[in-house]
Formats: structure tokens, C-alpha cells, sequence
């Protein structure tokens, strides 16, 4: 992840009106959290979507993120509800936690921001030295399907939602590099008032990284992990070929 490659995440208020609903995740979390021992570790906490329900939940939590804004946001919202977190700005391959932790998590696909073979390294090997013997890594990302990558041929329709008065159509244009697996996605919102009329558009670009199943496994067997599971929801449902998300609970071998 690069400081160059998070224009998305711009607005951090905005990010939440879109995101901070979603909590899928948050039980399975809460499952291997309540497991720890120690300090569990949030990487790529963004606004702290999960680590603020976990931190509610008892656990002393750490979460980490390169993003300055998205970290103040994420800080305010612990402040109003009476949590102490230590949110801590770091490069997530190049962490310097001072710590060991028995569970170490990253969700929201934040996988994905990693882009080139030398950058998932750093980040499996900045995991390692912060996870004890027997620890735990869980992990997102998306399913490279065949609907994933593609290159649409114009504007293609996301979702819509109410920001106050205002209407925000979301839309998307994407393009796949299919020699480096990424896609390259411009992100359009238009904003509407209540007569339709359009008040404001604003545009964003990311690039994401895809990575194959069997290519997943040898990285992660590489950096000295053992996949105890791989699956499509946080039900624990297998893999299928028909996926549109990879989770993977990994375990330090040494």
C-alpha cells in the first residue's frame, strides 16, 4: 500500500456514509479475538469499521494505517465512544508495533492495495515479526473472477444513497491489466438534489491487485504460513468457483 494509490480515501466522513453499515465480518472477528491472549492488531483499520466494535467488545486492540485523515477520523470516533485505542500511523511493511500478538487482521479486501510481488512480501514478513509462535493472520480479498476481470467499456452502475438533501449515484470505470493482475478503477459519485438536478461530481482512482487461489497458497506457504481455512463468507462456506470474496485464517508455523 502506498501513500500515492489512497486518493479513495480521501474523505473519510464520506468513506463511512458508504462503509461503516457493513459488519459481516464482525462476529467472525469477534470469534478469534475472543481466542487472544495479548493485543490483537487491526492493519489497514481505515476509519476503525472493526476495531471500534471489537475494542467495545473488551479486547485491547491496535490499529494501524497509513492514512493520516482516515486514522483522525478513526480517533474521533473512539474519543466519542469512551475508548482508549492506540491508533498508530505506520506503512503496513514496514511495522514497528513494539509488540507480539497471537491474531493479527486485515479485512475490507485491504489485500488488495498491495500491487507488486515485493510489496505482499514485505507486508507477510512485517506480519511474521509481529505474530508469536502459533499465531493467527485473517485475511480478505476478492475472487478473481471472471466477472472481476474485465475491462468495462464505459461507465458501469454501483449503488446509490441519501447524504442529507442530497441523492449520491456511485459508478464505476474499470480496466484490467492482466499482465501485473490489477485493476485500474475510477470511482464517479454524483451528487443530486431532491429535483434531480445535479450539484456536484466528484471522481477517485485505485488501483487493485488480484491474486489466484493456487498463487495464494504458495505465497503464504512461502512466508511460512499454514492455511487452516479458505473461504467465501464469514458463514465458513468453502471456496467455490463461484466466489466473489477469498478469506483466508492462516497460522505461523515457527
Amino acid at each position: 500500500m502506498t501513500i500515492e494509490n489512497l486518493e479513495e480515501y480521501q474523505d473519510p466522513i464520506q468513506y463511512d456514509k458508504e462503509h461503516v453499515a457493513y459488519d459481516e465480518d464482525i462476529s467472525y472477528l469477534t470469534k478469534w479475538a475472543d481466542k487472544a491472549t495479548g493485543p490483537i492488531v487491526d492493519l489497514a483499520c481505515g476509519t476503525g469499521r472493526a476495531t471500534i466494535p471489537l475494542a467495545k467488545a473488551g479486547n485491547s486492540i491496535v490499529g494501524v494505517n497509513l492514512h493520516r485523515g482516515m486514522l483522525r477520523r478513526a480517533r474521533e470516533k473512539a474519543v466519542a465512544e469512551k475508548l482508549d485505542i492506540g491508533f498508530i500511523e505506520q506503512d503496513c511493511t514496514k511495522l514497528e508495533l513494539g509488540l507480539k500478538s497471537d491474531f493479527i487482521f486485515m479485512v475490507g479486501n485491504s489485500f488488495q492495495h498491495f500491487l507488486t510481488n515485493e510489496a505482499q512480501d514485505k507486508l507477510l514478513e512485517s506480519i511474521q515479526r509481529h505474530l508469536v509462535k502459533g499465531g493467527r493472520f485473517l485475511f480478505n480479498t476478492r475472487f478473481p473472477s471472471e466477472e472481476e476481470l474485465v475491462s468495462t467499456k464505459g461507465e458501469e452502475p454501483g449503488f446509490s444513497y441519501k447524504d442529507g438533501k442530497l441523492s449520491v449515484h456511485v459508478s464505476y470505470i474499470s480496466e484490467y491489466d492482466a499482465l501485473n493482475q490489477a485493476q485500474h478503477n475510477i470511482t464517479i459519485r454524483r451528487f443530486f438534489d431532491a429535483n434531480g438536478k445535479l450539484q456536484d461530481e466528484k471522481r477517485s482512482v485505485i488501483d487493485l491487485r488480484f491474486v489466484f487461489p493456487l498463487e495464494m497458497e504458495r505465497l503464504l506457504e512461502k512466508h511460512g504460513f499454514t492455511i487452516e481455512g479458505v473461504y467465501q463468507d464469514w458463514n465458513e462456506t468453502p471456496l467455490t468457483s463461484n466466489a466473489s470474496n477469498m478469506i483466508y485464517l492462516c497460522k505461523k508455523i515457527n
